[in-house]
């Protein structure tokens, strides 16, 4: 059996893709997290062979979350899945160790083949990011866009001004100084050309990072 651990923020999404894995006679949820900190203590006192990791988890970003993973479980699956298109977080996702990123409008099916995919070793985006990877091979990096510049602690607080938060909101929020996250804005405005926080939220909202 592949144990796996949902992760998501959202009760009726954890439940859904409970109903889905299901399906699978060969796939077992062993636990559901609806933090970062539920999901850590899940993974430290069971048994785990694959976690479904939301990118958004509640106040936290799941591409950090995934970075905490797979700093001490290095061998662990982890499919990431999100509401954003894989253009957005895909590949920052694998860079980061993901062992996949899939869509949540992706059909149950490709769901359980991304799945089956991980636990066996393996690695799951779609097709059409599949072209767009091998297009990249012995081009330029990533990052035609201007969101696509920013870190990723950048692009978490790219995305929190996008919401309309404050500086001192955020710092809160990531258990950073203030000091820190204005350090960081004035660099997102540096790397994008944004001038101002109002230019940020038109930004995040035009490119559906919200």
């Amino acid at each position: 059996m592949t144990r796996i651990v949902i992760a998501d923020d959202h009760a009726v999404v954890r439940k859904g893709l409970r109903l889905i894995l299901a399906d699978a006679s060969e796939l077992v949820v062993a636990g559901e997290a609806a933090s970062a900190d539920e999901l850590l203590t899940l993974l430290r006192t069971g048994s785990v062979d694959v976690v479904i990791l939301d990118v958004g988890l509640g106040d936290r970003d799941g591409i950090e979350v995934l970075k905490q993973i797979r700093s001490a479980y290095p061998r662990l699956p982890v499919l990431m899945m999100s509401m954003y298109s894989e253009d957005v977080y895909a590949i920052r996702a694998l860079r980061s160790g993901a062992s996949g990123y899939i869509e949540k409008s992706a059909p149950p099916e490709l769901l359980l083949a991304a799945v089956r995919r991980v636990a066996a070793g393996g690695k799951w985006v779609s097709e059409a990011m599949t072209e767009r990877l091998t297009d990249q091979v012995g081009s330029q990096p990533a990052g035609s866009l201007p969101h696509e510049r920013l870190s990723d602690r950048e692009l978490e607080v790219f995305r929190l001004l996008g919401r309309g938060k404050s500086v001192t909101e955020i710092a809160r929020s990531l258990n950073l100084s203030v000091k820190t996250v204005s350090t960081h804005r004035t660099r997102i405005l540096a790397k994008t050309g944004l001038e101002t926080n109002a230019g940020i939220v038109d930004y995040v909202i035009s490119n559906g990072l919200r």
